[in-house]
Formats: C-alpha cells, structure tokens, sequence
C-alpha cells in the first residue's frame, strides 16, 4: 500500500512500526497458547492433545478408560429406563420370565423387572365396548348386522358389549386375539337368540329378553373359553330391516297397524254388543224368576185355599156344598144377560118365545156401528 513504508514502515498516522504493532500504537492480539514469534492460528491437534491430558488426570486409566465408563453409564440408564415400568389405575401388569407369566400380577404404581430377561404385559381393566353391526352393514360393505329371524325375516341389528378383563393372565394367553374372539362370539349368539324369535319381538316388543339371552351365551361361551372377560351389558342399539326391503317393510307395517286398529274396533263393537245382551238377558232370567214366584205364591194361596175350604168342608158337608155351589152360581151368573120371570103371575105381560137375547145383541151391533160412523 501507498502508506505502507512511510515513516520507517509505519501506518498512515505514524505509529506503525516493525514492532507489528496497529496504527493506533497497539499490536495485535496474538492467540493465546502461542509461542514465539508465530503469529498463525491455533493448532487443532494442540488443543486435542491438552484435552486428553487434563482427561487423563480425571479418569483412571486415561482417555480409554473413560469412553468405557461413559458406555458402561450409558448402559446402565438404558437398562433401568427399560426394567423400571409404570402400571396406570385403570391397568394391571403381567410380567414374563423368558416368556412363561409369573403368578403374580402388578397393581398401579412404579414396578422393576429383571429386563431384557423379563417383560411385562399391560392390559386395561376398565369396562370397555365392543361394536357389532351397524351403518357398515346397512351400506353393504360389511353382513356382520344382518340376521334371518324366526319368522324368515331379515333384520339388520346393530348392538354393543360392554366388558371388562377380570382376569389379565387368561385375557393375554389363552386367546391368541381375545377381541375378534368376542366380536365372532357376539354375533353368532345374536344370531342364535334372533333366529329363534320372531321378527316383531326385535324391533319393539321384546328386546330386553334378547338382549339378556345375548348376554348370557356370550358369557357362557367366553367363560368355556377361559377368556378372562366378564359381560356388563348387551346393548341393542338399532334395528331395522335392510335397505332394500325397507319400503316393503314399512307397508307391512302399516298393514299390521291397520290390522290392529280394526281388531281393536270390533272387540268395542263385539264388547258392546255382549254386554247389551248380558243385560238383556239378565232382565229376562229376572222377569221369569218373579213370574215363578208369583205362581209359585199364587198356587201355593190357592192351595191353602182349598184346604181351608175342605177343612170346613169336612165339618158341615151340606152347608159347605149349598154355599159352594151359591158361589160358582154366582160367579158365573153375574156376568151373563138374565131375564127373570114370575111364575105365578102366569107370564103375564111377555111374549112368549121372545128372543131377548137376539134381539139385544143386533141393539148392540147398531149402537156401535153407529157411533163408527
């Protein structure tokens, strides 16, 4: 540069120098740990080789020595973050001895295990669901809801299990898939129980019961199994016939309604009308046991009548019969026409063989036809 041999090879300003000095009087900073006159960077290897010293000083056995204990540290925290496990509230553990489970089984809380010689299992103990059927199987994709009936129907039945693992050892080793195991043993026992009813009693009437003969077989079989799961609840959820019968279905429907409404209407006629006639004849039964009564009452005054009459008739026969016979005489003479004639006037005044009676019936008739007119 221009300025570079000025004033003895100083700077522009006059405090260079061959001191290697800035040209405001000072040197440059040289590296630290450098030595001489070497005004260069520092050595790399330098600083490597100070390091392994001071290294050596720390750790026995020197640099060597301490990679292994730095892997054997390393080890040791990959080991325990794998030997020490946690069983949540809601989990219980299972642990293995090179694959054979232990009898015991870990409760909630921080557990050690032997590993990699040993493992642990987890698995849920809280209630869980189950799903079978459903939109899947309304669409087409899936068959596993739609079930034939006792009755040839075909419904399609979505319905879900709850359960809960009572027993964490069966529930891992003796089923090798225990929830397909329970999905496969859930529909085949709802198919079972629909197949034996009819269709009506899974859409309104009855599905309680089918949801309790479901529950039961799936019990009976997982048990048989020894699956390890106890069933909480079936719950049928929808049920419905398939899509393409649905309008068909509907109509049956409405018919059996129709059905019902008029069954019902004619049982109302039907009862009205019993009941008319169970009055009708109760009067009647009524009526004829007063008349019996009264014939009965009216017989049995005539009766004591006539033995009153023959007891007064056995103590004055004579007198009895004059004033019996004075009697009839009466009753039948006094509604009859009679025409007295006195013997010892010699039939004066009469014409004889005159028909009174004749004469006064024809009076009669013209009497009423007149006041017909």
């Amino acid at each position: 540069m221009p300025w570079s041999n000025q004033n003895g090879g100083g700077g522009p300003w006059g405090g260079g120098g061959g001191n290697n000095q800035g040209p405001w009087g000072q040197g440059p900073n040289r590296p630290r740990g450098g030595g001489g006159g070497n005004s260069g960077p520092p050595d790399i290897e330098d600083i490597i080789r100070r390091g392994q010293d001071r290294l050596k000083n720390v750790m026995p056995g020197g640099f060597n020595g301490g990679v292994v204990v730095i892997a054997l540290l390393l080890l040791g925290i990959f080991w325990l973050m794998n030997a020490i496990y946690t069983v949540q509230p809601d989990e219980r553990g299972v642990e293995l001895r090179f694959g054979k489970p232990k009898q015991e089984v870990s409760m909630p809380g921080l557990h050690f295990h032997l590993w990699p010689f040993e493992t642990v299992e987890l698995v849920k103990i809280t209630e869980q669901q189950q799903n079978v059927g459903g939109r899947a199987a309304s669409s087409g994709s899936d068959k596993s809801g739609l079930m034939l009936t006792g009755d040839q129907n075909i419904v399609n039945v979505q319905f879900s299990v709850l359960y809960s693992v009572t027993d964490p050892q069966a529930y891992l080793f003796n089923l090798e898939h225990p929830a397909e195991t329970l999905q496969q043993v859930s529909e085949s026992a709802m198919r079972e129980v629909v197949g034996r009813r009819p269709a009506q009693d899974i859409f309104r009437d009855n599905r309680q019961a089918i949801a309790e003969g479901v529950k039961a077989t799936i019990q009976s079989t997982m048990d048989a199994y020894g699956a390890g799961i106890s069933i909480n609840t079936v719950a049928i959820e929808d049920a419905a016939p398939p899509r393409e019968v649905a309008d068909a279905f509907d109509e049956v429907q409405r018919a059996e309604q129709d059905e019902d409404r008029f069954v019902e209407e004619a049982n109302q006629y039907a009862n009205q009308k019993l009941g008319l006639a169970r009055g009708q004849s109760a009067q009647i039964r009524e009526e004829a046991a007063a008349y019996k009564d009264r014939v009965v009452k009216e017989a049995e005054g005539e009766a004591a009548r006539f033995l009153s009459v023959y007891e007064q008739y056995k103590a004055a026969p004579d007198v009895t019969r004059k004033r019996l016979f004075l009697e009839t005489m009466e009753e039948v003479m006094k509604s009859s026409k009679k025409v007295i004639i006195d013997d010892k006037q010699n039939g004066q005044g009469v014409v004889p063989f005159l028909p009174l009676n004749e004469l006064g019936r024809a009076t009669g008739q013209q009497q009423q036809a007149g006041g017909t007119q």
